[in-house]
């Protein structure tokens, strides 16, 4: 966790960032944009927006500089860089800012490995990652906080005092790994990580059909739909959206669904769910997608019922992200994570395994 986050309360924040946090969001929130004065002289940037931005210090702008947070022209730039005229400058962070109060909440984790730096979380479906509207307790960080600092009790922390450090975030209905920081160095040294898209990270989905390849790579831009701002959309031609790309291998088929593995290249939100969906496979039981409804097999009423009870036993997206490594923010080892698939995921398949094995619903 990342106390006196002073960076928390920068102005001239980009409204891009207020769109609903409790998603697959794997990027920087650009929190602040400076262009440089015509008429500056040069000057160390650690000093230049020491003097523009109120309640933080230079010794968390150097930080942040170390951590590859602030850019200029869209580069990477150290505390001793000089500013000049024209200079486009940008204080990249891993979060938006927000206004409620953060309680601790006594849940289980499922906790794969903690240190003094990070904590791996097995994340179960169902559970929100961020407390947002709607969803201000009992959240994967309350939860986190209730652990990091049992000594609270019931009193909230604010978000002036302390913020969780998320560096990433999956779907409320998405099973699967997260990793969170507990200093400020490697929230942002892991943040850059998965802004330089050097994190491994590995999904395992139920989908509709079976893709005619035994592997394939998905690109196209995704972006919020133009029709329903809750759900994505895919823009082939690139003129809304940001560049997307999903790479999937088949790992067992089921004759009317298929088990595939994701790698993402990008993180976009619900970019492997509206991915899948653009090329026919909508994700199983994926309301939001159209995944919810028999759209594969027979019309008869034992296989009917037979698809129904497998959405009962899986009241969700199936989708787990089933592994995640990345380099140690101090120890610079590679440090990587696997679960097994969540049992709702895995009673599915059963039954599928055993459907495809007898027929008996032909």
């Amino acid at each position: 966790m990342v106390v006196n986050d002073d960076f928390a309360s920068l102005d001239n924040l980009d409204d891009s960032v207020a769109d609903n946090i409790d998603q697959e969001q794997d990027e920087l929130y650009e929190h602040l944009k400076i262009i440089v004065d015509a008429n500056q002289g040069l000057l160390r940037i650690d000093k230049f927006l020491h003097n523009r931005v109120q309640n933080t210090s230079r010794n968390k702008i150097q930080q942040a500089a170390d951590a590859g947070s602030i850019l200029v022209n869209n580069k990477a730039v150290k505390s001793n860089y000089k500013v000049k005229p024209g200079d486009v400058v940008s204080v990249v962070l891993t979060h938006p800012p927000r206004e409620i109060e953060l309680y601790p909440d006594n849940i289980p984790l499922d906790i794969v490995y903690e240190d003094e730096e990070l904590i791996v979380i097995n994340k179960k479906p169902g559970m929100v990652v961020h407390p947002a509207y709607g969803h201000y307790r009992g959240t994967l960080i309350n939860a986190i906080i209730y652990h990091l600092f049992p000594e609270l009790g019931d009193k909230p922390l604010t978000s002036e005092s302390l913020r969780p450090g998320l560096v990433h975030r999956i779907d409320k209905d998405t099973s699967g790994l997260i990793v969170l920081a507990k200093t400020e160095y490697s929230l942002n040294h892991l943040a850059k990580q998965f802004f330089e898209r050097t994190i491994n990270r590995r999904y395992q989905a139920i989908v509709w059909g079976s893709p005619k390849e035994d592997k394939g790579t998905i690109t196209g831009n995704v972006g919020r739909s133009l029709a329903d701002r809750k759900v994505m959309n895919v823009f082939p031609d690139g003129d809304f959206g940001k560049h997307a790309v999903t790479h999937f291998t088949v790992l067992e088929r089921f004759n009317y669904i298929t088990l595939v593995e994701c790698k993402l290249e990008t993180g976009r939100t619900h970019q492997i769910r509206v991915h899948m969906k653009y090329i026919g496979h909508p994700l199983f039981n994926d309301a939001n997608y159209g995944g919810d409804k028999i759209l594969k097999g027979t019309v008869n009423n034992k296989y009917r019922q037979f698809v129904e009870n497998c959405f009962s036993i899986l009241p969700r997206q199936a989708l787990h992200a089933k592994s995640l490594g990345f380099v140690h923010p101090t120890t610079k080892k590679d440090m990587y994570f696997e679960t097994e698939l969540p049992e709702d995921m895995q009673k599915v398949l059963a039954k599928w395994r055993t459907y495809v094995g007898g027929q008996e619903l032909e």
